[in-house]
């Protein structure tokens, strides 16, 4: 295996450096540049009209191109920008003429929902072609602001900067007036040294954008095309120092029985914490918090996880979001469950507690949900030298929980998380203009296990990574490679339980190339990818390897799906951006994946042809077909041996209708059959969007999922030396409606709900077990017990199998069928009262129940029987105040 890996390995790198040997540089198109002028005098008053005097020492920027639909083209409607500076702010007024005023669309939404006509604005203050600070405003006066980095390629919509801009509306159309805070912007300012700068506007009834300095929709990237703003002379900007204390009230509310909904055994409570952000140089800004509280974030969807893997949730909590791209190392990439693996994964900063008293036996357990956060800082930015670097640390709280046996009274604690500390460096160095980069990441996570409960975690987890990448040819070729390393110890206890986790399954009886070692107080790991992308022209190119050995863990800090895999990818693609025939817009590509595990068997392969386009009528369709090979699960059998399991045929269509209408439809079908009839799956959702008004926005989406499958896990029974993998048929009904309603009174003040009901129903029939995980034929890989082998006790609730021959033995497993009802929901009031502060109120809602009674899935009972439910309410205030030191 080792002989196979190095060979790929040793081939992919000569082609790769083959490639940068023969890379042929070109020169970018003719820079466009807009010359701002500095200002002595009091700046504008800002309130959309660009009435001031001051306005007229500037020139107007015009000269648009329409970028959409028709590449090239004079917009249909003109538009024009004036930019002026002071020490302390940018000024950017826009005027976006409307020879048909009365057809602007104006809507009215929460902070960084810019629909209906808007204009943007970006600022390349770092002028290193690859990061941007975005600012945009739509014609209701709705704002939105985003970090770009990676030249176009990462999307940060969650900073906050504070900023001021106001819209007004006349008979040429409509206006806007931005006032920037130098202190939100990053830069080093020298004499001489330009910005970059873009501007570009949306006409929302043509779905047209117009840009000052055309971005091609086949370009590879965005920032490093940008125009350039001069004229800007060295300034000193005051120190940033913003701190927003908080208060918060919260009550719970439960009238249910005890133990079955413990996020609501909590007391009310009443807090204070701290967020901040101090900028440290204009160019390295730390945020930082104490006691953080994110009670008004939404919750995660409800699911129902029948695999051995850990589902990925997005990260919501704001602190860690903004800036998040700085902290990011991807490995892979990709829609494959590989693309989500990175050295850092936010969520595992707070997480719910590791340790479950009752898995000790305890019946009754009252603790906490999630880990208390004592405290966190980040330091983000970029030097003057062109690093960027992301520094994240951060304590969460020793947690315990009060537990008893049913009938005792007396309560004991018992620790449930430790006090953990984690920290995040990650660095990188841009050069050529950013067409080159080097970087490196190091996370370490070391925990305090004085207390024997959570023995069973790593007493210390350290991973790292190199990355390099290098663009040609105006950024359309890039090729990059990344290496990534971990280490893990502590207690026999914990590195056994790590070997035995479904990511690796050391303890596999078939699996030659690992070895279960129960006395090991260690293990480390690698990883890494080498790739070749095209990103620019019509057609679009990605090809590598990635890797990750079986002793690699990332899970401490980061997030690992499946280690022991080598992958090969090919990807193409081919767009058309120009009208033409019945289409506005028209992609069709093609992929294939092969992978391996690292004893150089076939674990995966398949090919996926796929179609994205827009009609001229704004209408949408999409429509895939895949091919999955027949495939070798190592993780079925929960630690046994690897069982074959066939291969299948996916499809999915998907439609949608004109988006810039009040009503939009959104209909998507997916279906997935497998070979030899071993399973099927039906995925059927719907979309309904309504807009009755500026102000109010409404959201149904209804999904029905139903899924049968021959072979799912149910039980590893060991009634001697021999073990029994007992599988079942199961017949598996999913059903949620997602409702969203948005209402802006003003852009400052917003009402949100949030509500999902989530049913679903798991019957198990056919009960068999694994004799021949590996055999040819499909059906001789299970014996599937007949009436006289299985019986069913009603009373216990339980499955008896007798075994038929000599050596039958009598053994019992419980009944696997299930029933889960949950509905999440939460209201909540916003009020940003003044730019940076905000008040809060929250009312979430939660139900749940589970039970082993699958019965008949019945849409109408089961949501009867989930709103009978006792329902557990929080009730909570928050109150900040931003302190501008």
């Amino acid at each position: 295996m080792k002989q196979l890996f190095f060979k790929l390995f040793f081939i992919a790198s000569l082609v790769i450096g083959g490639i940068s040997l023969l890379q042929a540089l070109s020169h970018p198109g003719e820079t466009k540049i807009y010359l701002t002028r500095g200002i002595d005098t009091r700046g504008p008053v800002i309130d959309g009209r660009m009435t001031e005097k001051v306005w007229e020492t500037a020139e107007w920027g015009t000269d648009f191109i329409q970028k959409q639909p028709y590449e090239g083209k004079a917009p249909s409607q003109k538009t024009a920008f004036k930019i002026l500076y002071d020490r302390q702010y940018l000024y950017v007024g826009i005027r976006a003429f409307d020879t048909e005023p009365g057809r602007i669309v104006y809507r009215k939404s929460r902070r960084d929902n810019c629909e209906g006509d808007w204009v943007q604005v970006i600022i390349d203050s770092y002028h290193d072609f690859r990061t941007g600070f975005s600012f945009s405003v739509n014609a209701a006066g709705v704002k939105k602001d985003a970090l770009i980095s990676n030249d176009g390629k990462g999307l940060d919509e969650n900073w906050e900067p504070i900023w001021y801009v106001k819209t007004a509306a006349d008979d040429l159309g409509w206006t806007a007036e931005m006032k920037i805070p130098l202190s939100q912007l990053r830069f080093d300012l020298k004499e001489d040294r330009p910005w970059g700068l873009y501007v570009a506007r949306f006409l929302h009834r043509k779905e047209e954008i117009s840009e000052w300095k055309l971005v091609p929709r086949q370009a590879p990237g965005l920032v490093s095309l940008f125009g350039e703003l001069r004229g800007m002379k060295p300034v000193k900007t005051k120190p940033n120092v913003q701190l927003l204390p908080y208060i918060v009230g919260e009550y719970y509310h439960f009238d249910g029985k005890a133990n079955t909904f413990p996020s609501c055994e909590r007391s009310n409570r009443f807090d204070i914490g701290l967020d901040g952000k101090i900028g440290l140089t204009d160019n390295l800004t730390l945020d930082l918090t104490v006691n953080p509280d994110f009670g008004q974030v939404e919750a995660d969807p409800s699911e129902i996880n029948l695999t051995a893997f850990e589902t990925f949730f997005q990260e919501k909590r704001p602190f860690f979001i903004e800036g998040n791209n700085i902290l990011d190392f991807e490995i892979t990439g990709g829609d494959l469950d590989t693309g989500k693996d990175n050295l850092f994964y936010s969520r595992r900063i707070g997480r719910a507690p590791h340790y479950d008293p009752r898995d000790a036996g305890f019946e009754n357990v009252s603790g906490p949900d999630y880990t208390t956060i004592l405290a966190a800082f980040k330091l983000t930015g970029k030097t003057r030298g062109g690093f960027s670097i992301g520094i994240l640390e951060s304590v969460t709280a020793k947690e315990t929980a009060s537990v008893t046996h049913t009938g005792e009274q007396s309560e004991t604690q018992a620790t449930v998380e430790p006090l953990t500390n984690y920290f995040v460096l990650r660095l990188q160095k841009d050069y050529n203009e950013g067409n080159t980069s080097f970087g490196g990441m190091f996370t370490a996570v070391n925990r305090d296990l004085s207390d024997p409960q959570p023995e069973f975690l790593h007493r210390g987890a350290y991973t790292g990574g190199l990355d390099f990448q290098h663009n040609w040819k105006n950024k359309e070729w890039k090729v990059y490679a990344n290496t990534i390393f971990s280490y893990v110890y502590g207690e026999k206890e914990a590195i056994l339980r790590t070997q035995q986790s479904s990511r690796r399954y050391f303890q596999r009886p078939d699996a030659s190339h690992v070895t279960l070692d129960p006395d090991r107080t260690s293990l480390t790991g690698h990883g890494g990818t080498v790739g070749l992308d095209k990103n620019g022209g019509r057609w679009l190119f990605s090809s590598g390897v990635t890797w990750r050995s079986p002793g690699l863990e990332l899970n401490d800090t980061g997030y690992l799906h499946k280690a022991d895999m080598i992958m090969q990818w090919l990807w193409n693609s081919y767009r058309i951006t120009e009208p033409f025939g019945i289409f506005h817009q028209l992609d069709i590509s093609i992929d294939e994946w092969h992978g391996w595990n690292f004893a150089g068997e076939t674990i995966f392969n398949g090919i996926n042809v796929a179609l994205k386009s827009q009609f001229k009528n704004y209408w949408g369709l999409t429509a895939r077909i895949e091919r999955n090979g027949e495939w070798l699960s190592t993780s079925d059998l929960r630690g046994g041996p690897a069982l074959l399991q066939p291969g299948g045929w996916k499809s999915a269509l998907a439609i949608h209708s004109d988006e810039r209408k009040k009503l939009r439809v959104q209909l998507e079908a997916c279906n997935y059959r497998g070979d030899s009839d071993s399973s099927r799956k039906t995925t059927l959702s719907a979309g309904v969007t309504y807009r009755p008004n500026r102000a109010l926005s409404l959201s149904l989406t209804p999904a029905l999922d139903m899924f049968k499958q021959k072979l799912q896990y149910v039980e590893t029974a060991r009634p001697d030396s021999q073990k029994r993998y007992i599988f079942a048929h199961i017949d598996l009904k999913t059903l949620s409606v997602t409702f969203r309603l948005n209402y802006s009174i003003t852009p400052d003040l917003s009402v949100q709900f949030y509500g999902e009901p989530f049913i679903s129903t798991g019957k198990y029939t056919r009960f068999k077990k694994i004799t021949r995980p590996r055999a040819h034929e499909y059906n001789d890989r299970f014996h599937i017990y007949d009436d006289d082998e299985i019986t069913y006790d009603p009373g216990e609730d339980d499955y008896y199998i007798d075994e038929k021959g000599e050596d039958g033995k009598r053994f019992s497993f419980p009944d696997p069928d299930f029933n889960f009802l949950q509905f999440r929901s939460n209201l909540v009031v916003r009020w940003e009262y003044t730019p940076g502060s905000a008040l809060y109120l929250v009312w979430a809602q939660g139900r749940t129940d589970f039970t082993h009674d699958a019965g008949t899935f019945s849409a109408a009972d089961r949501m009867k029987d989930l709103f009978n439910l006792p329902p557990c309410n929080i009730f909570l205030l928050k109150f900040t105040y931003r302190l501008k030191i």
